[in-house]
């Protein structure tokens, strides 16, 4: 059977989705696509009669890996797109993932092939997601989320993974863009704040802010370390 354009995009953020979901409700596909539950609905039968994903009554869909490969291509062309957008048409890296919604629809091999060229072949999206080969392979990113870091270690940020605007804008205030290094100087407990020590200066951090942030631990640090208890009892004279 021909893999329609829609078959792959739907794919695609299905396997954008279950990256934080294991399985991934109808509901939330529908945010994502931005249709209605009937095209939803049909969508997702018809996907799942060609083996491309498995659904779940009330719990939702996850892909097969013959839904993984046909997600691949709409999702190098999406990642592509936005590194375009971001390099060469000089868009703020906020608007670049919305604006890779309409643009890659629009996309032949061809102009893939430029865009790669004129990108200067890049691996990865302006918010650090791996971008697949052309002939499928998603490259594996070791990362974990900040908020799991414990205090003392040496981080990279290795991707930014939100697509809200306003974070995304106030992250590169703050510098927090792929690539960036810094120490994770403390975390206060009970989901407080973060403080980064970083160049040119420190910035602490919300503990909401810190799960978009993914990051490569160059070297673990031991975690926020409390100071012994004084079992040693004092008697008034």
């Amino acid at each position: 059977m021909t893999v329609s354009p829609a078959m792959r995009r739907y794919a695609a953020e299905i396997y954008r989705l279950q990256q934080d979901h294991e399985q991934v409700p109808l509901s939330l596909l529908s945010t994502h696509v931005d249709a209605s539950a009937q095209a939803i609905s049909t969508m997702v039968k018809r996907l799942n009669q060609n083996g491309y994903l498995v659904h779940e009554p009330y719990r939702g869909v996850h892909l097969t890996p013959s839904g993984e490969k046909i997600a691949m291509p709409s999702l190098r062309r999406h990642r592509l797109t936005e590194v375009f957008l971001v390099k060469v048409m000089k868009y703020d890296w906020a608007s670049a993932h919305t604006l890779s919604d309409t643009f890659e629809r629009g996309i032949n091999e061809e102009l893939e092939d430029r865009m790669d060229e004129l990108a200067g072949h890049p691996t990865r999206c302006p918010h650090g997601e791996p971008i697949p080969s052309k002939d499928g392979v998603m490259p594996v990113v070791k990362d974990e989320p900040l908020s799991d870091v414990p205090s003392g270690s040496d981080c990279t940020v290795s991707r930014v993974r939100t697509h809200d605007m306003e974070k995304l804008r106030y992250i590169a205030e703050l510098g927090l863009v792929p690539g960036t290094l810094f120490h994770l100087l403390s975390c206060a407990p009970f989901k407080g704040p973060l403080r980064l020590e970083m160049k040119p200066h420190d910035h602490i951090i919300g503990y909401e802010l810190s799960q978009s942030l993914w990051v490569e631990v160059t070297k673990r640090g031991e975690g926020n370390k409390l100071p012994p208890l004084n079992t040693t009892k004092t008697h008034k004279k």
